[in-house]
């Protein structure tokens, strides 16, 4: 550890900045001592492993705002709703959202890769608490529902799938956390 934390100053040292601490100076009961930020390294024993991790995190950084904006839209039109009175004036506006959506978010959405695309149906189950089918069940209808998780079917996802922190999901919302925190 001492090597490590030595190699880390004598870089910093030689190139004037560091890539694995950041220093700075704390109080303690008084003293003043020296304060070390390590940033989380990674370890792997393959590298098809470290490949996938980072194959991983560019996902992540891709979907993750897409994600965040649909639960913000989301919410955002359930407010819009509410306040609507008729059950026409209401159908009119989802598909006034929709068509904003579609002419905002096509370009991207065609770029996905299929994996990416996955990762967005999880991600959206995190941010609403509510699945992808379930969302378009409430605000398209069943049939729409049912032909969007045919289709989705068909390229290897699951609108059904819920997101799962603890279990299968944790390497997503580790690289979610560290992305919030500004740490990649």
């Amino acid at each position: 550890m001492l090597l490590v934390l030595g190699l880390c100053c004598f870089a910093d040292n030689v190139s004037g900045q560091s890539v694995i601490a950041q220093y700075g100076k704390k109080q303690y009961k008084g003293e003043t001592i020296q304060h070390f930020e390590l940033k989380p390294v990674m370890v792997f024993a393959r590298p098809i492993d470290m490949r996938r991790y980072n194959r991983l995190v560019r996902n992540v950084k891709k979907v993750y705002p897409i994600a965040r904006y649909a639960n913000e839209r989301m919410l955002q039109l359930e407010d819009e709703l509410a306040a609507i009175p008729d059950k026409r004036s209401r159908e009119r506006h989802i598909k006034s959202v929709e068509k904003e959506l579609i002419k905002r978010y096509t370009p991207i959405l065609k770029r996905m890769t299929i994996s990416q695309g996955h990762i967005l149906i999880k991600l959206i189950d995190r941010q609403t608490g509510s699945t992808s089918y379930a969302l378009l069940k409430e605000f398209r209808g069943g049939l729409s529902a049912r032909f969007w998780q045919t289709v989705a079917r068909i390229f290897g996802s699951n609108l059904k799938e819920q997101y799962d922190a603890e279990g299968e999901d944790r390497m997503i919302e580790m690289v979610i956390r560290l992305y919030e925190s500004g740490r990649i």
